[in-house]
């Protein structure tokens, strides 16, 4: 049976007792009914998994006693992040969840010209909320026991200006170049335009910018594929795909 991994947001230690947060708890207790001396696995993104076991599972919480550590790590050595347009509805949603998958170390949500959504104060703090359980279930899925890091969304030329020092690459179909394969590259960051892409103007300021065209082949992507294959060769290059 399938020993399910949980992400616990607190100070972790072998022999202690802890409380679980209340989603895990409902999801342990109401999904998957566990019952008190079932096994899991603990972590809370600072590196390495505890074995633990369930001890009481009360109404509104879980409790768990933490065993052994395994100091087990599933990063990649490639320093790869994906700064991306923001886009619409469950897309975003889905790039965090794919993009965590395949081991990016962080996420940057960008305001674009073709962006159309709104996001600030309230509304942008529920959002982030949001985001950061979609990469935390995505790490419990994928074996990760550390979580990318979250950049609060920002404009275009605050990335280019804050990522200044970067191997950066912008995702442009209407170039010809690939990645620099033959380069042993230890950092990499990638750009990818929302619905629509970048506009042309964009573009050109990323490239004034720094940043190295990249085309993925004669088809155009949607904003959601696109970062999945970038990252993909990326990860294949230079980092832990062999």
């Amino acid at each position: 049976m399938r020993v399910p991994r949980v992400f616990t947001d607190q100070p972790l230690g072998s022999g202690d007792t802890v409380t679980l947060e209340e989603a895990p708890s409902r999801h342990l207790a109401k999904v998957l009914r566990m019952n008190p001396g079932r096994e899991l696995l603990l972590f809370n993104g600072e590196g390495g998994e505890y074995q633990a076991t369930i001890t009481e599972v009360g109404k509104k919480a879980v409790t768990v006693t933490l065993e052994q550590f395994d100091d087990a790590d599933r990063e990649s050595p490639l320093d790869l992040e994906l700064a991306i347009g923001l886009s619409r509805g469950e897309r975003m949603d889905w790039v965090m969840q794919k993009a965590t998958e395949l081991g990016v170390h962080r996420i940057t949500p960008l305001f674009t010209e073709r962006t159309e959504v709104k996001l600030k104060g309230e509304r942008l703090e529920k959002k982030m909320g949001h985001w950061r359980q979609v990469i935390i279930s995505a790490c419990e899925q994928c074996q990760r026991n550390r979580l990318p890091n979250l950049a609060s969304p920002m404009s275009l030329d605050e990335w280019l200006e804050h990522s200044k020092g970067q191997r950066r690459f912008v995702l442009h179909h209407r170039d010809s170049r690939g990645l620099p394969e033959s380069e042993p590259l230890m950092q990499v960051s990638l750009l990818v335009g929302p619905e629509g892409g970048l506009s042309e103007p964009e573009i050109e300021r990323a490239r004034e910018g720094g940043c190295e065209p990249l085309t993925l082949g004669p088809r155009v992507m949607r904003t959601e594929t696109a970062p999945v294959a970038a990252i993909s060769l990326a990860q294949y290059l230079w980092g832990d795909w062999r």
